[in-house]
């Protein structure tokens, strides 16, 4: 993979390249932003870059073979640690790690590229409804692998999608491989929460943030890649929000953010008419969701949240909406105001903790629909 095929990011792109120029590479760099904004993209680009070009002045038959070899991410001193989930198949006292998913993630990153989410990944394993993480068998394969000499006498790259699913015992293995890293080896680790990793790790990485892409930057990738028409490259890259993910989501019939829609006004409508019974069935749909899925709607929930509070003042440039959306912002906005915008946050907030720390789905979501009936009589 090239750098010319991450969207945008032009400042990450020559700051990395600069660092190997200046002979200045530090053994572990962390990429940091949200979601959708090209991070492991780079991450994969880079380490690319490190392995092919940066190695050969001379360009022959050695430096194509690499070449070929990096155009199908299979190169022998590129490794990839990303989180796994454990499959029925597997037996009790086997611990998950990311060679037993080697072939779901090579055809993940090839086919569709390195844009990709959580929820595509946990589809790839077969495991929607389970939680991933990195356990510490995963670690322990990394010291095997990269304690091996360099097969083609350069650098080892280890390419760490999501350092923040690290279980405790994992993080630990990996510390002290950082404090005391195999020669020649560089680690990337791709992050979109770098706080929930520990304080030694972060403290021992250099940290590059990746910023939200620029609209007009999504707009001409969605016209030039896409073939879409300006106008509507414009609509999607301003509902984007930053995010090419996002915009690619956007491009699709029938996407997730519409069955989104619908269970949001589905949930204020029952919510306002106080109908206990049906917001019950309404949570036991959520429940059934995997939990990526039940986090990602709260996310929805949060954003369109803040979308009908910025509709009541008016201002059509601070609005991010599409058409379906605005037609119900339009009687609803009202609803959502200074009393209860951050009450209502928090609400959001607090599910998707106990959504990541495994608490009954049932549970959360029945009571926040009961907590959205009270704040929405605040005003």
């Amino acid at each position: 993979m090239k750098f010319d095929e991450v969207i945008g990011q032009e400042e990450v792109k020559e700051r990395l390249l600069q660092m190997t120029r200046e002979g200045r590479l530090p053994h572990a760099i962390m990429l940091c932003g949200p979601q959708g904004v090209g991070k492991k993209a780079l991450a994969v680009a880079f380490a690319c870059h490190l392995l092919g070009e940066s190695r050969y002045e001379v360009r022959g038959a050695r430096y194509e073979n690499t070449e070929a070899m990096l155009r199908k991410l299979e190169h022998p001193d590129l490794h990839f640690t990303y989180p796994t989930i454990k499959l029925p198949s597997m037996g009790s006292d086997h611990t998950p790690v990311s060679d037993d998913f080697a072939h779901e993630w090579h055809d993940l990153l090839t086919g569709g590229g390195p844009y990709f989410t959580m929820d595509e990944w946990m589809t790839a394993m077969g495991g929607e409804n389970q939680q991933a993480i990195i356990t510490a068998g995963e670690s322990d394969e990394l010291v095997r692998k990269l304690s091996l000499k360099s097969s083609q006498g350069g650098y080892k790259v280890s390419v760490i999608w999501l350092p923040e699913r690290m279980n405790i015992a994992c993080a630990n293995k990996l510390l002290k491989l950082i404090e005391e890293p195999p020669q020649q080896t560089v680690f990337l680790m791709v992050s979109e929460e770098p706080d929930q990793l520990l304080e030694t790790i972060r403290s021992r990485v250099q940290r590059i943030d990746v910023k939200r892409l620029p609209t007009e930057t999504i707009s001409q990738a969605l016209v030039e890649r896409r073939g879409i028409s300006e106008e509507q490259a414009h609509r999607i890259s301003r509902l984007a929000n930053g995010s090419w993910l996002r915009a690619l989501q956007e491009l699709q019939v029938g996407t997730e953010n519409e069955q989104f829609l619908d269970l949001y006004i589905s949930l204020m409508r029952l919510a306002y008419q106080r109908k206990i019974r049906d917001l019950k069935k309404w949570s036991e749909v959520l429940a059934g969701f995997g939990r990526e899925k039940q986090k990602r709607f709260l996310q929805y929930f949060l954003r369109m949240t803040r979308e009908c509070f910025m509709y009541n003042f008016g201002q059509q440039e601070l609005v991010y909406m599409t058409e379906q959306e605005e037609q119900f912002a339009k009687n609803f906005a009202r609803f959502v105001n200074e009393a209860n915008i951050l009450p209502i946050y928090d609400l959001a907030n607090r599910a998707i903790r106990d959504i990541g720390q495994n608490a009954n789905a049932k549970i959360v979501f029945f009571d926040f629909t009961l907590q959205t009936i009270v704040l929405l009589l605040q005003k």
